[in-house]
């Protein structure tokens, strides 16, 4: 290949990685995918989405709008269901229900849980303890890696990669470690499952776990780290998979999005005030549990990291063109 058209192929390898590297990073800031539960005793002009959440890559966030004044959260409307049924009623979510909530808005992550508590399930912030707090820097990872796959010569690519990789490295540890982000995600972990979970032994033992895999999974990316820069370094055309471990974000995240629904659907105990068998909770479209309507679609998030897999795959076809015709390493 004349160096014209080689230079042509770099340049466009290039903007679609960089494309792809913004809307990654755009997409980890973003809603990736939304849940809402629906019941006739939660009318639309209070609840006009439904007890609605946001998954992002970080955590699960409120997608509820302000409900009207006088607005009824779902401890008391569950609590005036089950009074004839059952009395045990937690105490603890259902504080505060004199006070006009609807004029503070609606907490759908609480409402949620709420309800999830009345049969028997965790709370949501039990799921993917360690894949949440460490995703930022999996992000970070993913990024060095796209810069390095931008660079078509093979010794600044793996400078590149050394330099970026040693980076983020430096922000985990001093992060999780220097900075405690590790020791005050495990509280705050332990804190919330303890306000729907009065089990202290056992919250302690899980918050212990949270803790050993996190180390695991901190060795286990720097190892990664390692293994990348050494592959890159001396195996033909390892640099491709630079872009296409980030190209199957899409593919990883459903995969951990269903993983986690099953562990929740198939991990039920004693304190529900209503006995439901183990179910897989509906991952995509809608769903019925008991009175409730179950929907669950992507976000606009996920439509960027769709872009994301699109770009990608485009600049490995050229990327990998190169490679075989050597205007590439």
């Amino acid at each position: 290949m004349s160096a014209a058209p080689a230079s042509k192929s770099n340049l466009i390898v290039t903007a679609l990685t960089a494309v792809a590297t913004v809307l990654m990073i755009v997409a980890y800031f973003s809603p990736i995918w939304w849940v809402s539960l629906t019941a006739p005793n939660y009318p639309p002009d209070a609840f006009p989405d439904g007890i609605r959440i946001h998954f992002h890559f970080n955590g699960v966030f409120n997608g509820c709008k302000a409900a009207g004044k006088g607005t009824r959260m779902a401890g008391e409307i569950i609590q005036k269901d089950i009074s004839h049924e059952d009395e045990r009623y937690n105490p603890i979510t259902d504080k505060g229900k004199d006070i006009d909530k609807g004029a503070q808005g609606l907490d759908c992550v609480h409402e949620m849980n709420t309800i999830n508590h009345y049969v028997g399930m965790f709370p949501i912030a039990t799921g993917a303890p360690v894949e949440k707090p460490l995703a930022k820097f999996f992000f970070g990872f993913f990024t060095v890696m796209l810069l390095g796959f931008m660079v078509p010569r093979r010794k600044t690519r793996v400078l590149v990669l050394a330099a970026g990789f040693v980076l983020v490295a430096a922000w985990m540890l001093v992060d999780q470690y220097v900075l405690g982000g590790l020791a005050t995600h495990v509280a705050n972990y332990v804190s919330e499952t303890a306000t729907f979970f009065n089990e202290p032994e056992k919250i302690r033992v899980w918050g212990d776990n949270v803790t050993k895999v996190t180390h695991l999974v901190i060795a286990g990316t720097l190892l990664a780290m390692l293994v990348v820069v050494i592959g890159v370094a001396r195996i033909r055309g390892f640099s491709l998979l630079l872009a296409l471990v980030p190209a199957l974000l899409p593919v990883f995240f459903v995969i951990t999005y269903a993983g986690w629904l099953w562990f929740f659907g198939h991990n039920m105990h004693p304190w529900g005030a209503f006995t439901v068998k183990p179910f897989m909770p509906t991952v995509f479209g809608e769903g019925k549990v008991a009175q409730f309507s179950t929907y669950s679609y992507p976000y606009w998030g996920y439509a960027l990291l769709v872009g994301v897999m699109v770009c990608l795959l485009l600049a490995l076809l050229i990327r990998r063109k190169q490679v075989r015709e050597g205007s590439a390493e």
